[in-house]
């Protein structure tokens, strides 16, 4: 780096310093919620209700497909990584499509976020109203408002808040998955249980093979696979209200790995070596499944209380993230400017507000289908959510380009083996889209996602007419930069 560039550099550390109490967020978000938040956000819908549709379409495969996605995702948060310590904002994702893709790009990505959350949290919401009808025979629409309302209403306290109850969700889940392998490890050594007198490894590959359908029937399952790890690049949204994003951030994308080896594969181990693989089915939690089997009723219940946590756990985040993103793209003049306001407490209350309305289409959905709700929105959620992905490790790619030229200053938390992982986690993700493609229940992603582009690409021009600030991406955006501290 030249020594003009040095000097630019460190004005743009000390314009960031500027910027970052203009930003009016509170850091109210410590180590400990951090962290929990990441490994929160890797354990949701996708794991409890999602892999039993997995394990009848892939059986004991599944373990393999998880494991390589991770690999996958690893790569991605590493990428994410070494953009947030070169330039750490809250808007994350959009803001590096804008600088390093493009203004469109940015927009795009922005956008296509915050429908993510808003689709994902219908999702969510529809696995949680599903919960509910382990104990009751309730309406699955009646749920879902409820559930939706009563997250609404939390997101608008404050941050620490949010902070502290991710916290005790992510604990909740943890404890019990990892409750859950101890039990089956018990099952396994000991032999307790209905289940002990047949549990045993070999149900990994004796009922049909390892790849009992085949391994066509594996590569089918990844955009269920994916699914399951959407959600895990919300850290990088929490920058912006971080209490010590140079510490917290990176450790939290270092737990990646070790994550989805105890929380998927080795529970997936577990699971399917207590019980084969052909017991499970669509739209039923295995690990509720897994329990019965055992003759454990109160543990079924148990676990279908904490998959009903997770469920709700992630729909609050998502609330958390649609706020911060519509703001982002309103501070960035690609957004209604009423998005840019903040309370007191430095919520964004209208755009969280506005996030949680269309996400009452969730009752809608529960209303009319209660039976194929969750496979409506999955594909999409999977498509939008990608998207974010696709950006990231693009941004990555022209960053290190530009950093080893010396144009830019050198993250201090580099990607391992980039930009040769980047390209292949690229490669993996268009490979998901094409199956995504064959498989006529996600075929329908496909089909929304130019309708979207379109849409979107209108409003770009209609926005950059009327604005054409808005529209470009200047060196005053670059001192945009928040510190970290």
């Amino acid at each position: 780096m030249t020594s003009l560039q040095v000097d630019e550099h460190d004005g743009n550390e000390a314009a960031g310093s500027a910027a970052d109490s203009d930003e009016g967020y509170q850091r109210g978000l410590g180590a400990r919620q951090i962290q929990m938040i990441a490994i929160g956000g890797a354990i949701g819908t996708g794991l409890f209700l999602g892999a039993g549709k997995g394990i009848s379409k892939a059986g004991p495969s599944l373990i393999l497909a998880y494991a390589i996605a991770g690999l996958v995702i690893f790569f991605i948060m590493r990428a994410l990584g070494e953009l947030l310590m070169y330039r750490p904002v809250s808007g994350s994702f959009s803001e590096y499509a804008r600088e390093f893709v493009g203004p469109f790009a940015g927009f795009v990505t922005g956008w296509t976020y915050w429908l993510f959350w808003v689709v994902t949290g219908i999702t969510e919401v529809t696995a949680a109203a599903t919960y509910m009808t382990y104990w009751w025979d309730i309406p699955q629409w009646l749920s879902a408002l409820v559930f939706t309302v009563i997250l609404y209403g939390a997101n608008l306290i404050s941050v620490k808040l949010f902070g502290e109850l991710e916290f005790w969700f992510s604990m909740v889940k943890v404890t019990a998955i990892i409750g859950m392998i101890l039990i089956c490890a018990g099952v396994l050594t000991i032999g307790f249980s209905d289940a002990g007198d047949t549990a045993s490894v070999t149900h990994l590959w004796s009922d049909g093979g390892f790849f009992p359908k085949g391994l066509g029937g594996t590569l089918m399952t990844l955009q269920l696979v994916m699914f399951a790890f959407l959600a895990v690049e919300l850290v990088g949204v929490t920058a912006g209200e971080s209490k010590d994003p140079k510490k917290t951030l990176p450790k939290a994308i270092n737990t990646v790995p070790w994550r989805i080896a105890v929380f998927y594969v080795g529970a997936l181990i577990m699971i399917l070596s207590v019980v084969p693989w052909t017991h499970f089915q669509p739209g039923v939690s295995p690990f509720v499944a897994a329990f019965e089997e055992m003759g454990l009723g109160i543990g079924a219940a148990i676990v279908n209380f904490v998959v009903l946590t997770a469920a709700l756990s992630s729909c609050n985040s998502g609330m958390y993230s649609t706020g911060r993103m519509l703001r982002d793209l309103a501070l960035n003049g690609q957004g209604p400017k009423a998005f840019t306001k903040l309370t007191k407490n430095g919520l964004p209350l209208i755009g969280t507000t506005f996030s949680a309305a269309l996400m009452l289409v969730g009752v809608w959905i529960n209303y009319k289908a209660p039976g194929e709700a969750f496979n409506y929105v999955v594909s999409f959620a999977t498509i939008s959510g990608m998207w974010a992905w696709i950006m990231i490790l693009v941004c990555q790619i022209r960053y290190r380009a530009k950093a080893d030229r010396g144009e830019l200053p050198q993250s201090t938390f580099k990607a391992p083996g980039a930009p040769y992982t980047s390209w292949f986690a690229l490669l993996f993700i268009c490979m998901v889209i094409v199956m995504m493609g064959i498989d006529k229940d996600a075929r329908i992603s496909l089909y929304c996602a130019p309708l979207w582009g379109l849409l979107l690409s209108v409003s770009f021009l209609v926005l950059k007419k009327r604005n054409p600030q808005s529209a470009a991406f200047t060196k005053a955006d670059r001192k945009r930069r928040r510190p970290l501290r």
